[in-house]
């Protein structure tokens, strides 16, 4: 990071403050290399994208403090894109090599693609308000081409008029349990989960659709007892975790030590195992699974409608399905 941003040359100030901007580039200096070294000793902050996901060709002054100053679920330039893709951040490790793939088929947008991977409500709602989101202390708008969620948070959306032509379904997903390499808490089922000493993670329904989706996987598996026993009684005790941004959380709390295990998406376990995380996953039974189908659609009044169009029909292209498929999706089948 470069922290000699100055308004005049240092050799025009008065001594004063020279003094007192050396004072500063060290106090900012030290505040990043012992954020480093913790992160480093800690391992797991951040897990993925380590900064690559970020699609634009000129990144000007890099100002990114891990824990303090950063906005890993915002990727690109928001001024004037040439496509504004925002997504549930379901598969948020997936979009740097899916715009990848599709900068290649069309160069003419690389460099200028924005996205967003925020949970699919709030980006639903972020579109719902014209695009303006608020983080921290800075506010900005961008007019959304292409909203990409779950099939029915998509449909739900067209239907209120946020979506202009169909709703287009490409890839599926299913349920795991993710647990720390090793399993040391030994969890096998999804009965496993409500034993008495286990720690768990697990998405909040209040926020995120995939909540729904394992509650109603805990009910096939066990009963409302058992669905009651991780969503009521642990919660209560204080031994489940409830997500608050976004169930990417689990594995950070499972890398921490805070959890012993959570549900979650197989693709997200997939990419944790295969970033070289040390994290499991547990599979559970298709009895007692759940399937999710993602879909997308050009939001109406798209500043790039072309582009949206383009993106939408590669979702389905054998080069993005290639790369849906590394992390544990599957095509959608009618």
């Amino acid at each position: 990071m470069d922290f000699n941003m100055r308004v005049e040359r240092e050799s025009d100030m008065q001594p004063m403050n020279r003094k007192k901007t050396d004072i500063m580039k060290g106090w900012a200096m030290g505040l990043v290399l012992s954020l480093v070294a913790h992160a480093a000793v800690a391992g797991v902050y951040p897990p993925w994208s380590e900064g690559k996901n970020n699609p634009v060709a000129e990144r000007g002054l890099e100002f990114t403090v891990p824990e303090v100053d950063n906005l890993p679920d915002f990727h690109g330039n928001p001024i004037n894109p040439g496509l504004a893709i925002f997504v549930g951040g379901n598969y948020y490790f997936a979009m740097a090599p899916l715009v990848a793939a599709f900068e290649v088929k069309h160069p003419e947008l690389k460099g200028r693609i924005y996205y967003e991977t925020i949970p699919p409500g709030l980006v639903a709602s972020q579109i719902e308000q014209g695009g303006t989101v608020t983080v921290g202390n800075m506010t900005w708008t961008v007019q959304a081409d292409v909203y990409a969620a779950g099939m029915k948070r998509v449909t739900e959306m067209a239907q209120k008029g946020y979506i202009d032509g169909p709703v287009v379904p490409y890839a599926t997903n299913t349920l795991t349990i993710m647990v720390p390499k090793g399993n040391p808490a030994h969890i096998h089922t999804l009965n496993d989960l409500a034993r008495k000493g286990v720690k768990l993670v697990m998405p909040n329904p209040a926020y995120e659709g995939i909540g729904r989706q394992i509650k109603a996987s805990l009910v096939k598996a066990g009963g409302e007892k058992l669905e009651k026993a991780v969503y009521e009684d642990k919660v209560a005790a204080g031994d489940a975790l409830l997500t608050h941004i976004h169930h990417r959380q689990s594995p950070m709390s499972l890398m921490n030590g805070k959890a012993q295990a959570g549900v979650t998406w197989i693709s997200e376990a997939v990419f944790q195992e295969q970033a070289g995380n040390p994290i499991e996953h547990v599979v559970i039974p298709d009895s007692q699974n759940m399937t999710a189908v993602y879909a997308a659609g050009v939001v109406k009044g798209a500043q790039n409608p072309e582009a949206a169009k383009a993106w939408v029909d590669f979702l389905y292209s054998p080069e993005s399905i290639a790369i849906f498929e590394k992390y544990g999706f599957k095509p959608y089948q009618q």
